[in-house]
């Protein structure tokens, strides 16, 4: 089973946006009355027994169950004729609501995030609608419960294999946006080691430094725009909390920051495909970056976007591209040397590989990523058994399903050269989407098919 999520800009009428908002003020409300009754049971049973708590706090009875999703949504039907307001929304999207707090809540309880929050006025920016209608999806628009015919702008087809599964309404400081679930009945395997191997070694100093040498400044997407948002920030604070302008400030600072992370975004999907040109393996270390972006340098590592590029959008666009891609272990990478594997140990301040035992000197990040290839092949043949250039791939249909989702959509054309399918495969691929414009690249895959 395939499952994709594309996004496209909605085009509603102000009857729509009024009806969005509202259903979006309704769903505030059911958050912040069911994490309440979450937090008062949780609070009544942290009282001592032999005292009383200092806050005021509800008493609840010793046998009074977890209010979990399935009490929670048992009780939003029986409001709904004390509070009539709650009628005016579809069913099924606050039960999404009640949903998506079970899974914040046990998020929370395992240690993986936070405890959830209480949602302020405009703070909910979405909510979903988890089944669709009949024919939902026309060249003019899609068909939604409640709000019925919405213009969209389809910025790509929809293949034919594909089914309309839900659909999640977005409020950005553009606009608005669907994000479309969409499901296939087929079965895509992982891409086979294959090819040209590149080893990537990402840092603050240069984005990114490959095994093939070649070396990707950062560039500064806040730093471009900071005076601006410096500028309205300092307005901001001039204006009366809550007024007419104040409103309007605080939608032009919203605007500056989407931007920069359209900016930011469109920049990744760009190199990721200009490292999917050239290469048929991409092995980069395995780091967490939220540890990263808690030091002195959290600000710049932030604003570089590591974890977003190498976490997901390198992975997608290696996947869409057939080239594989793979983690390795990210200890010791930048104290070994690649050509002879001696033990070189340097601080951050040293930028130069200098091997004693061998004479090698390269810079520091493309040593690294020289070593980040040899152990990804490394880790390859000692769990294949077989060298991993040169992997034959017996079954070609994958292809066929890839060249319906992208190559109709984005205009990727195949040729051959000398009749067979194999022998050279170059697909030209025109990526353009509502928010970003991604240039015209070329995949040059060789040796892929056999």
């Amino acid at each position: 089973m395939l499952n994709m999520t594309w996004e496209f800009k909605l085009e509603p009428s102000a009857e729509q946006v009024s009806e969005i908002e509202h259903i979006l003020e309704v769903c505030r409300h059911v958050w912040n009355f069911a994490l309440r009754e979450r937090k008062d049971w949780l609070k009544s049973r942290k009282s001592p027994v032999n005292a009383c708590s200092i806050r005021q706090e509800f008493i609840l009875p010793a046998d009074a169950p977890f209010p979990n999703y399935h009490i929670q949504a048992k009780r939003l039907t029986a409001a709904k004729t004390e509070f009539p307001q709650l009628k005016t929304v579809n069913a099924q999207v606050l039960q999404q609501v009640l949903r998506k707090l079970e899974t914040s809540w046990e998020s929370w309880r395992l240690k993986r995030s936070g405890l959830p929050r209480f949602k302020k006025t405009n703070r909910m920016r979405s909510f979903v609608f988890p089944q669709m209608l009949k024919n939902c999806v026309s060249d003019e628009g899609i068909k939604l419960s409640q709000l019925g015919w919405v213009r969209v702008r389809w910025s790509r087809k929809i293949p034919d294999l594909f089914q309309v599964k839900q659909a999640r309404i977005v409020r950005k400081a553009s606009g608005y946006f669907v994000m479309l679930s969409l499901q296939a009945d087929v079965d895509i395997p992982a891409v086979a080691p294959h090819g040209h191997p590149v080893g990537i070694d990402v840092g603050l100093e240069y984005f990114l430094s490959t095994s093939d040498g070649e070396q990707v400044k950062r560039p500064r997407f806040f730093n471009n725009l900071h005076r601006k948002l410096k500028s309205l920030q300092r307005r901001l604070k001039k204006k009366q909390k809550g007024s007419a302008n104040w409103l309007k400030l605080q939608k032009k600072i919203a605007r500056v920051h989407q931007r920069i992370a359209d900016t930011r975004k469109d920049w990744h999907f760009k190199l990721a495909h200009h490292l999917c040109d050239g290469a048929g393996m991409i092995f980069v270390e395995d780091l967490d970056f939220r540890i990263m972006a808690k030091g002195m340098l959290g600000k710049h590592t932030l604003d570089a976007g590591l974890g977003q590029f190498v976490n997901q959008i390198l992975p997608w666009v290696c996947w869409k591209r057939d080239v594989y891609y793979g983690k390795v272990d990210a200890r010791g990478t930048s104290q070994e040397c690649p050509d002879c594997g001696a033990e070189v140990r340097k601080d951050l301040s040293t930028r130069i590989h200098h091997c004693h035992n061998c004479g090698s000197t390269k810079p520091r990040d493309v040593a690294s990523g020289q070593v980040i290839c040899s152990r990804g092949q490394r880790q390859i043949e000692n769990a294949c058994g077989v060298e991993a250039t040169g992997d034959r791939v017996t079954d070609s249909s994958w292809l066929a399903v890839k060249q319906e989702i992208f190559g109709a959509t984005q205009g990727i054309s195949l040729h051959t050269r000398n009749g067979l399918l194999g022998e050279d495969v170059k697909v030209r691929s025109d990526l353009s989407t509502a928010t970003r414009r991604l240039s015209r690249t070329r995949i040059d895959r060789r040796d892929r098919f056999t």
